[in-house]
């Protein structure tokens, strides 16, 4: 027994003594690349401030994973540097044309190496890397993903080196370009010894603390994993007109926002955003809308239950199949649940709450039929509620929580309800399957519910309602039990039930959750939050803190591994079975991320858009926005825009003050001549497109008849207009639809043209709308007030435009309602009453 406990046992709780919470496997070290700056990339170091010394031979190895689904893959993984300045490099490239996606560059010669990325696994699990470095025969041996390799090394022995992994500023081998890599367990051995060891399981700072001697590494920008776990990271902020709703799109990882007059969707994957203008014209969305994506047919729905009308977005067309009534009263059905079911190709509408009701009734909208009915099951089954989560699964959905109360009344003392329960879709059936024990502080859900059905798991958001300044936390659960518990930190959340929404999404390609915030103010603007956290998310920890703080829950798991760990243990010594040595865990799943194809789009052939969100397509139709580094796009966008509202173009002393302020003049002069050559090598893909420098100034040539920019069109309109009429500016309604200009960009010398294109537009359309009489084409009049409103919310000549035209259609209400909101929207601008009336601006 001493001897099984000494061979087995002894091991095991020396494993499970360093374990986090519930495993030690979600550490490592995350690498920011090239979707942040230069100066935000991130950087690991072995030994700052000095070099690390061998007398033998040694081996570097490591483990590494990608992150899946990122534009670029190309950079430094890691670079070892002798006191001869001599180096050995390994370099990603794994998007490269030829197949090369490593490439090892040793003694100045480069040995490319191809890989079947697919089976490799390497974007979704943890692969060795090994490097033996025979400096005694001066032999380097490599090993990583099948392939093993030796091959003449320059380096010497007795020597010390520099190890530098990502990003780094040492002399003569500085370098920015880092791929969207993940590291961990990096050891050295000398000889048959363990040297040195960086298991970079650090929560937070820029040390990466080494195990064995004491040689901490520094790092630059660090991203750490177990962090990225624990604490939520807003990626994305902003605000779009009116009361948006927002579906998540699982096979594009796209996050789906349903606006006014157009559709923004967020990729997951990189952080961009792509603005897509409806053709169909302006919805008539109104609070609280609700949208789904059906990730089996590929289409979008928003959905209004009290007009029981479910529209549908067709991405070829860019158009909706129907348009929603402006609603006669605000919405019935606040904070409804939702999902499709593919068994009987329905859409069901859930729970809810308006004019102070909360709702059970279960509506579905039959697809095929295009026919709405409805259940309304006992309240003792399903108590009417709003606020819960639902989770949809093949069978039905399940159902999490909510406030409500019995009889559906406020009235009768509405209280949290914490059940947990399954709506079965083929008998529309409601099982009560467990009731949450509440530990602390009450709380209600937002509206999604991450379903897990192989680990019986699910996760939620959860948020206090009696708050305005509110706090978002995720909860992990069981399907089987009444047990859960908070993981990651708090999401800040401004929750007033007409004003507020929040969804939770996840991808499983990403293997991240996204928690989205909508706010309704008072501007009728909605402010949007985007938030991410990696998957499994953890109890939120402090560095340094104890194992046995995070938990009961989490030390009886692991209390009850060990045991089970003895108890097989002690059978097979009885038995005297012999024991294999056991896989590790890994800690992503195994299977493989493609990245979603890009696709040609026909009629979008050298093609320059500039307003809404900046892209360029190229002679083929490819979409080519992903070939600019931000720094190239810049450089791009200033000689193009000075090109065409100069002519001339741009000097070499304007771009450095632009671009490069902060820089010596050689040293400005080398980063344009390099992201230059680069920015040339783009556009050589796009005809009727070309930089050329014309008595000292930069420019970018277009030919129209080759190549569109829309900005271009754009200003050539605006520059006559005495010229104007009906045609002109549909064409100018058509370019300046897609959103305004370079929206997805800031910069300070944008500025100038962001504000002179917003005066213009608004002059032209007033100035056109001034030369014409109203009874000629009123509903043309209505529409050119509402895109001057796009511009300026608050325009006294649009607001009146419109009002005479609706006037003159005999819609005489809804030009008072027009001025009404005018008023409204007047006072909460400028903090001071609109001081004329109704009739005075029809006269």
């Amino acid at each position: 027994m001493k001897s099984c406990f000494q061979k087995y046992l002894l091991p095991i709780f020396i494993v499970f003594s360093f374990l986090g919470p519930i495993s030690g496997q979600y550490y490592g070290l995350s690498f920011a690349s090239s979707e942040a700056i230069q100066d935000l990339r991130t950087g690991l170091d072995l030994s700052p401030g000095k070099t690390l010394c061998f007398d033998n031979n040694f081996q570097l190895s490591f483990d590494i994973s990608f992150q899946p689904d990122q534009l670029e893959y190309f950079g430094y993984i890691f670079r070892i540097i002798n006191q001869r300045n001599q180096n050995f490099d390994l370099i990603s490239n794994l998007t490269s044309p030829n197949g090369s996606q490593f490439v090892i560059i040793n003694q100045g010669n480069a040995a490319p190496h191809s890989f079947d990325l697919e089976n490799t696994g390497i974007f979704n699990q943890w692969a060795k890397f090994t490097f033996d470095f025979d400096l005694e025969n001066r032999l380097l041996t490599y090993s990583f993903l099948g392939i093993k390799k030796t091959e003449p090394l320059s380096f010497e022995k007795n020597n010390c080196f520099k190890i530098l992994f990502g990003s780094n500023d040492y002399p003569k081998f500085k370098t920015t370009d880092v791929p969207p890599m993940n590291i961990r367990n990096i050891t050295i051995h000398e000889g048959d010894y363990l040297r040195y060891e960086w298991l970079l399981d650090e929560y937070s700072g820029k040390v990466a603390k080494e195990k064995i001697e004491g040689q901490d590494g520094q790092v630059e920008n660090p991203l750490w994993v177990k962090k990225m776990r624990m604490e939520w990271k807003l990626l994305k902020s902003f605000s779009v007109e009116g009361p948006i709703s927002v579906a998540f799109e699982e096979s594009e990882e796209l996050i789906h926002f349903v606006g006014l007059d157009s559709l923004i969707s967020f990729s997951c994957a990189n952080n961009q955003m792509i603005h897509t203008p409806y053709e169909s014209g302006r919805l008539h969305l109104s609070r609280g809308n609700q949208s789904l994506f059906n990730q089996y047919t590929g289409q979008l729905y928003t959905i209004y239950p009290d007009q029981q009308k479910i529209a549908v977005f067709d991405e070829k067309t860019r158009t909706w199949d129907k348009n929603f009534d402006p609603p006669e009263r605000i919405t019935d059905n606040w904070q409804f649940n939702k999902f499709y079911s593919r068994q009987d190709s329905s859409i069901y509408l859930l729970g809810g709450y308006g004019h102070f009701i909360y709702k059970n009734k279960v509506k579905r909208y039959h697809i095929p039929t295009a026919t709405w009915d409805s259940i309304m099951p006992p309240s003792d089954s399903f108590v009417p509620r709003y606020l819960s989560a639902l989770g949809q699964v093949d069978s039905g959905a399940y159902i999490l929580g909510g406030y409500g109360t019995e009889t559906g009344q406020q009235i009768h003392n509405p209280t949290n309800l914490y059940d947990l329960l399954y709506f079965n879709v083929k008998d529309t059936t409601f099982e009560k399957i467990t009731e949450l024990k509440i530990k602390n502080e009450e709380f209600v859900f937002a509206n999604s519910l991450i379903i897990q059905e192989k680990t019986r798991t699910y996760y939620g958001l959860t948020f206090s309602k009696h708050l305005f300044n509110s706090n978002l936390r995720l909860i992990k659960g069981s399907l089987d039990s009444a047990d859960y518990s908070l993981v990651g930190n708090k999401i800040p959340y401004k929750f007033y039930d007409i004003n507020a929404f929040a969804d939770l999404f996840y991808s499983p390609n990403l293997d991240r959750f996204f928690a989205v915030t909508l706010f309704h103010n008072t501007d009728n603007q909605t402010e949007v939050s985007i938030y991410s956290i990696a998957n499994p998310p953890l109890p939120l920890a402090q560095e340094g803190e104890p194992f046995w703080n995070y938990g009961l829950n989490y030390i009886l798991l692991v209390v009850a591994g060990l045991v089970a760990l003895v108890g097989v243990i002690l059978y097979i010594s009885r038995k005297k079975l012999s024991i294999g040595q056991a896989p590790s865990i890994e800690s992503i799943p195994n299977s493989h991320i493609s990245s979603p194809d890009e696709g040609v789009i026909q009629d979008r052939k050298n093609i320059i858009y500039l307003f809404g969100v900046f892209q360029m397509f190229d002679s083929e139709g490819n979409d080519i926005t992903k070939n600019f580094t931000p720094l190239i796009r810049e450089l791009f966008l200033v000689m193009l825009l000075f090109t065409i509202r100069w002519e001339r173009g741009i000097s070499s002393e304007k771009l450095k003050d632009l671009l490069w302020f902060d820089k010596p003049a050689e040293s400005a002069r080398n980063n344009r001549s390099v992201n230059i050559a680069k920015l040339k090598a783009i556009l050589a893909k796009v005809d009727g497109c070309h930089i050329s420098k014309e008595t000292g100034y930069w420019k970018v040539n277009t030919d129209p008849t080759k190549i569109r920019v829309d900005y271009l069109k754009y200003h050539h309109i605006v520059q006559d207009k005495n010229t104007l009429n009906k045609s002109i500016i549909q064409e100018l309604i058509a370019i300046v639809h897609r959103g305004g200009f370079l929206s997805n960009l800031e910069h300070e010398w944008l500025d100038s043209f962001k504000a002179e294109i917003s005066n213009e537009v608004i002059d032209i359309y007033i100035h056109f709308a001034n030369s014409m009489d109203i009874a000629e084409d009123p509903e043309f009049m209505i529409e050119i007030a509402n895109y001057i409103c796009y511009f300026d919310l608050v325009n006294e000549e649009a607001m009146m435009l419109k009002c005479k035209a609706l006037v003159h259609l005999g819609k005489h209400s809804l030009a008072k309602k027009v001025f009404d909101n005018f008023r409204k929207e007047y006072k909460n601008i400028y903090n001071e009453d609109f001081i004329k009336d109704f009739q005075t601006i029809l006269d």
